[in-house]
């Protein structure tokens, strides 16, 4: 009888959509993505200025040198779904999409792309956009 219930059980995984078994699996934790904002000299950027995450992932922006940097993303730019996905994962906004300003070398700011919908998203530091501070994250 036991070996029925194990073959009868096998059946029904097996009748089920591979969708259905990835449901099962335990999602794969998102990874927090590391960008510093630096000066040096007369310039200013973020390091790396381009990076690709996976959706759900994070990424946590950290002021080195010539703050106050923030991020910002242009809303205008950004599809209506995303820019709602991506406004839910900036908490404490200054402006729609614009991050804190961080003052402070080691000040944080940690963006969540969770339901961000895949695309490339050109972000900026308000106060040094005029000084092409700006770089990109590809979602997948």
């Amino acid at each position: 009888m036991q070996m029925l219930g194990l073959t009868l059980l096998g059946a029904v995984l097996l009748s089920f959509p591979v969708s259905f078994t990835r449901m099962l699996a335990p999602e794969p934790a998102p990874v927090v993505h590391q960008v510093r904002m630096v000066q040096a000299g007369s310039s200013f950027r973020f390091e790396p200025a381009s990076l690709t995450i996976r959706r759900g992932d994070q990424v946590k922006f950290t002021t080195v040198t010539g703050g106050p940097h923030n991020v910002s993303f242009d809303p205008a730019k950004v599809p209506d779904a995303a820019e709602r996905a991506l406004s839910a994962g900036m908490p404490a906004q200054i402006s729609p999409l614009a991050g804190p300003l961080l003052v402070n070398a080691g000040d944080s700011y940690t963006i969540s792309f969770a339901d961000v919908a895949p695309g490339t998203y050109t972000f900026s530091c308000m106060p040094h956009m005029g000084m092409g501070m700006q770089g990109t994250v590809t979602v997948q």
